[in-house]
C-alpha cells in the first residue's frame, strides 16, 4: 500500500473514531458526561484513537503533513500523549470539551482535506 493509499485509510479512520465521539456526545450534557463512566471512557477512547491516527499520519506521511499545516496535526498528537499516559489523571473537563467544540470542527476539517485530496490538487 502506497503512503497516498495508506494515508487515505487512516484519514477515514480517523473521521469514523471522530464522528463516534460526536455520535457519544449527542443529547448529553456536561453533568451526566463527568458522572457516567461508560461514556467519558468511551468518548476518551474515540479522541484517543483519533489523535493516535493523526500520530500515525505524522509519521508515514509528512509530506502530507507539510500540505496541510492548518489541520491540528500536533495538538492531536498532544491530546493522545495526554490521554495515553494519564490513565487515572485524564481531564474529564478536557474531554469534554474537545468533544463538543473541537470534534465537529475536525470532522470538517477532514471532509474538507478528504474533498482536496480526491479532486488530485
Amino acid at each position: 500500500m502506497s503512503y497516498t493509499d495508506r494515508t487515505a485509510s487512516l484519514l477515514s479512520r480517523m473521521r469514523q473514531a471522530a464522528v463516534d465521539a460526536n455520535l457519544l456526545v449527542e443529547g448529553a450534557d456536561k453533568a451526566d458526561f463527568l458522572k457516567n463512566i461508560m461514556l467519558n471512557r468511551s468518548v476518551g477512547m474515540s479522541l484517543l484513537m483519533a489523535s493516535e491516527i493523526a500520530a500515525q499520519i505524522m509519521r508515514v506521511d509528512p509530506a502530507f503533513v507539510a500540505e496541510h499545516p492548518d489541520f491540528p496535526w500536533s495538538a492531536m498528537r498532544g491530546m493522545r500523549n495526554r490521554i495515553a499516559h494519564n490513565y487515572f489523571d485524564i481531564d474529564l473537563e478536557r474531554i469534554w470539551d474537545t468533544a463538543i467544540n473541537d470534534v465537529p470542527n475536525l470532522i470538517e476539517a477532514l471532509d474538507a482535506i478528504t474533498n482536496w485530496r480526491a479532486q488530485g490538487e
